[in-house]
């Protein structure tokens, strides 16, 4: 668990601040932003050691950022005039767009093309659509998403040390991290508010 690794755990923490001073202070509303942008992280990681490994191997694979997306609402348009609302999938890696400048632009990219994408990701009938169907993305400020950015980045940096470090599987420890955001929200739960900045969990 993360108790074990305090520099995980300092970044989670600072992460659940930087939302509560960005305006999110319901810790559902937090957990769902966080988790979907380690999502996106996750996603461009795996899509690009996949593409690595049948490089290798010789294999044919095909990314999930290859070609174009047109928005569900375009789609029932004749084909030509489908064409000013393509969207260039490598756009929405997150490698692409985590360091998009200015902040309104990185703001404006993720809420009206990456995270659309995700949600239709799969097609209408996936189960994962579905799941998503709800899903809405709510962080309010530019500089609350490059701070949220970089701090993601961070983290990947720290549970991919600590796996080929201590030989813990990758998934293994994103899934103490989101166990511990979990238990983060029981805490709020009980104390019946989020807690603020600088407080500690235990």
């Amino acid at each position: 668990m993360l108790q074990n690794n305090p520099e995980l755990k300092s970044q989670i923490d600072q992460l659940w601040n930087k939302f509560w001073a960005g305006g999110i202070s319901n810790p559902i509303d937090a957990i769902g932003q966080i988790t979907y942008l380690l999502f996106m992280k996750r996603l461009d990681k795996l899509d690009l050691e996949q593409q690595s490994s049948a490089e290798f191997t010789g294999n044919r694979y095909t990314s999930k950022f290859e070609g174009v997306w047109v928005p569900p609402e375009h789609r029932d348009k004749p084909e030509s005039d489908q064409k000013p609302f393509e969207v260039d999938k490598t756009t929405l890696r997150w490698s692409s767009f985590a360091h998009m400048a200015p902040a309104e632009a990185l703001l404006t990219h993720v809420q009206t093309k990456v995270f659309p994408w995700l949600k239709d990701m799969n097609g209408a009938e996936s189960g994962f659509t579905h799941h998503m169907k709800n899903a809405v993305f709510i962080i309010p400020k530019p500089s609350l998403l490059v701070e949220a950015v970089k701090t993601i980045d961070e983290i990947f940096i720290i549970m991919e040390k600590d796996s080929s470090e201590k030989g813990q599987a990758f998934q293994d420890i994103q899934g103490d991290v989101y166990e511990y955001l979990l238990s983060e929200i029981a805490s709020a739960g009980k104390n019946g508010q989020f807690r603020t900045p600088g407080t500690s969990s235990n």
